[in-house]
């Protein structure tokens, strides 16, 4: 297995592993719409492969990525954050070190950026997920609550 920064002419097989992963994560409660954001993520992992900021782990197969950035708010910081904004490996090679592999690589990179620390978020139900990141060294930073507004009812 190889780690490396994807080329170009791959980016339409990157979208749709983007998509798998986007639905995926709908049965953890996300509310994205993966199809309806085609376009824009295909402008995202454009910019993220022209700036190095994407790789991908492959055999003779195309087998996940991982996208992360620096991450650049409003308002000052005292440290510099790094951001894994999507790590991705296809369901039937789960579990053989691959993710592990894209989360290194990724922290590497982004180390290399002058980065600090790394921020990374999941879905809070996504007990795997979560899992996988505390073995990795991570652990809550900020928690992000949510609430449905129900209409009120009339009459």
């Amino acid at each position: 297995m190889r780690i490396s920064v994807p080329p170009m002419a791959e980016t339409d097989d990157l979208v749709e592993l983007w998509i798998r992963l986007a639905k995926g994560q709908r049965a953890y409660g996300s509310h994205l719409r993966a199809d309806k954001n085609r376009a824009r993520i295909r402008e995202s992992i454009t910019r993220h492969v022209a700036s190095d900021h994407m790789l991908v782990a492959r055999d003779e197969d195309l087998l996940g990525f991982v996208m992360f950035r620096i991450e650049q708010g409003n308002y000052e910081q005292d440290i510099t954050r790094g951001v894994v904004e999507n790590l991705f490996v296809r369901s039937e090679r789960r579990n053989e070190g691959i993710g592990t592999r894209l989360l290194q690589a990724a922290e590497q990179s982004l180390s290399e950026l002058g980065v600090e620390t790394v921020a990374v978020e999941t879905m809070a139900n996504n007990e795997d997920a979560r899992r996988f990141y505390r073995e990795h060294g991570y652990s809550p930073h900020r928690i992000e609550l949510e609430k449905p507004i129900q209409p009120e009812k009339t009459g």
